[in-house]
């Protein structure tokens, strides 16, 4: 019995000591391993580690010109433990700053929701974005200031005061990006927008680090080992973009004071010449220690000049939707080359034409005089061409088929294997909706005319309005379009829906809109055109001005779409901005001085701020 107690407590004396040994072995490889912060402290007393940030990749455009650059600037950072006897107010003093910001600031540091992985042992940045003015008294008097260093950046410089839709803007990283890529620490800089964020994983470099010893008091006594464990950084690759500056710049000057967008691409390439959205802004606003007053002045403005209407906004495409209807309707064998249907002008019912011209009409004359119930009549024709079927089953058939031509042509959905930043997708309504609205046997053509000419329900981007043209232009495909010059696009090669044979003749009723149409008067005489003029009816307000086209019409070079908004016609003001970015493109210089002037100078909305 007492050797069975005996051994009972020798087991469990066993047991308790081998406890509290793992727990020290635990507690220890906790400490040494998984905890860094005594780590931190430990190595904080010898060594200052300094991040170096890489200069950040250089964006040209197609003809290697420069469009943005690095511009040295300052950071001011802090380790929290070795900050003593610190004078706030000759801190404050020094950097320009006031108490109040002081306070608020080492607040938000220490706050670990807010700055994850904040240690008082590592690096946190108090300031950044300083240029070498703001920060020159601060450094005179840095030895009054333990704890407080600063740490070389870069900040971002353009050449040109134009494309800042496109090229995008620097700004500090989210929380979300924080937490998502270990890259980022609190206080780095990352895109935001435009190609910046799309290519920022190739733009921003790779971050180096500077180890420094420290002697016994904190003081530093140069790099430790001769810098043999420094790493240094490795800049960031430099981007070309498809862009072609100076059409950019073109495209802006004849959009000032003036809504709306001009998109133009290369139609056998997909290359995007120009992007164009205004109201605009300089994009070096949104750089330095103005960035966020400045931002928030972009905010307010109610002509929102921060959003890009080129990709971002969704119109009814009007008669420029005219030239797919054509081409779509012979698919589906709503008219032939020489079906005829009549117009009685203005007295034309259900749709009515918006003037009177010769009757009847065929394909070229529909396209050239933009003939409304010529196109009503071809797509009633190709929908109900077997008629209804019951629950309008071959109706509803027709029209997917209708719908899925459409779309083949880019439009009514983004562009998800492109490079361009926020996409609207537009719109070409669904039998689903359809039936939500009139039920399953409730909607039939008469229903759904308004979108044989452009309007109802039907909406598209002014990129996917170009892209359209491109697709015309190349006969019947388009590349994705895109603004990386080094990107391999040519896989990604969409066919429409529309058999080759059917867009030679609406080429030549495009060509005709040129020769003897709306935009007659700006036809270059020494090059073949093809396009065709909108006028879309707006619920807001006055008529919105568009014209789509491409030239020149054999090998096509450029595909373009204009949108002016609430400016009436789409001859008037749509269709020169077109023809003189053809012109700037084909020529390389602008012959028409007196009417760019004209158009460069002229305003059609009064809130717009001209530039």
């Amino acid at each position: 019995m007492i050797n069975d107690r005996l051994e009972n407590r020798r087991w469990v004396i066993s047991a308790l000591i081998t406890v509290v040994v793992l727990v020290y072995i635990f507690r220890l490889f906790n400490l040494q391993i998984i905890e860094t912060r005594y780590k931190q402290g430990a190595e904080s007393n010898a060594f200052l580690r300094k991040t170096i940030f890489p200069p950040r990749g250089l964006i040209y455009d197609r003809n290697s010109k420069l469009l943005v650059y690095n511009k040295p600037a300052y950071d001011v950072a802090l380790i929290m433990r070795e900050i003593h006897d610190l004078d706030t107010l000759d801190f404050c003093k020094a950097l320009n700053i006031s108490k109040e910001f002081f306070d608020n600031r080492m607040l938000e540091i220490k706050d670990r929701k807010k700055n994850l992985g904040y240690s008082s042992y590592t690096p946190q940045v108090f300031m950044t974005q300083l240029n070498i003015e703001d920060v020159a008294a601060f450094q005179e008097n840095l030895y009054k200031f333990p704890g407080f260093y600063i740490q070389n950046r870069t900040l971002r410089e353009y050449t040109y005061p134009h494309g800042a839709h496109i090229l995008g803007s620097i700004g500090e990283v989210s929380r979300r990006k924080l937490e998502s890529d270990p890259y980022y620490k609190q206080g780095d800089y990352a895109g935001r927008d435009g190609v910046e964020f799309t290519y920022e994983s190739a733009l921003r470099g790779v971050k180096g680090v500077e180890i420094l010893l420290r002697d016994s008091k904190g003081r530093i006594q140069g790099r430790y080992r001769d810098g043999e464990a420094d790493e240094a950084p490795k800049a960031g690759t430099d981007l070309y973009l498809t862009l072609d500056i100076e059409l950019q710049k073109i495209g802006e000057q004849l959009m000032n004071g003036k809504i709306g967008s001009a998109v133009a691409i290369e139609p056998s390439t997909g290359e995007i010449l120009a992007m164009v959205s205004n109201p605009a802004f300089d994009p070096s606003l949104l750089v330095g220690r103005q960035r966020s007053a400045n931002y928030a002045a972009l905010v307010k403005d109610p002509t929102k000049p921060l959003m890009n209407r080129a990709t971002q906004a969704q119109y009814s495409p009007g008669s420029t939707f005219k030239p797919i209807q054509a081409l779509v309707l012979q698919q589906m064998g709503g008219i032939k080359e020489h079906t005829l249907y009549s117009c009685n002008g203005p007295a034309s019912s259900p749709i009515k034409c918006s003037h009177s011209h010769g009757s009847p009409v065929g394909i070229l004359n529909a396209i050239e005089q933009s003939c409304n119930p010529y196109f009503w009549s071809a797509f009633r024709a190709a929908i109900e061409k077997e008629g209804y079927g019951e629950k309008n089953l071959k109706f509803k058939s027709h029209y997917q088929e209708w719908v899925d031509a459409i779309k083949s042509f880019g439009i009514g959905r983004k562009f998800e294997d492109s490079d361009v930043f926020e996409q609207s997708s537009g719109n070409v309504p669904s039998q689903k909706y359809y039936n939500r609205y009139y039920g399953e046997t409730g909607w039939r053509a008469m229903t759904i005319r308004s979108l044989s000419i452009g309007q109802g329900e039907v909406l598209v981007t002014p990129l996917q309005l170009a892209n359209s043209m491109a697709a015309i232009a190349n006969k019947g495909y388009y590349i994705t379009p895109h603004l990386n010059a080094n990107d391999t696009m040519q896989l990604r090669k969409h066919e429409t829906l529309v058999d080759s044979a059917y867009f030679p003749i609406v080429i030549e009723g495009m060509w005709r809109v040129f020769e003897f149409g709306t935009g007659r008067r700006y036809k270059l005489p020494d090059i073949s055109m093809c396009g065709k003029t909108g006028t879309v009816e707006n619920n807001r307000g006055k008529d919105h001005s568009l014209f789509v086209g491409f030239a020149p019409r054999e090998n096509p070079k450029i595909a373009i779409a204009v949108v002016v908004e609430n400016a009436g016609f789409g001859a008037t003001w749509a269709a020169p901005i077109a023809s003189m970015m053809l012109e700037q493109y084909l020529k390389g210089k602008i012959e028409r001085v007196e009417l760019f002037n004209q158009i460069a100078t002229s305003t059609t909305n009064p809130d717009v701020k001209t530039r």
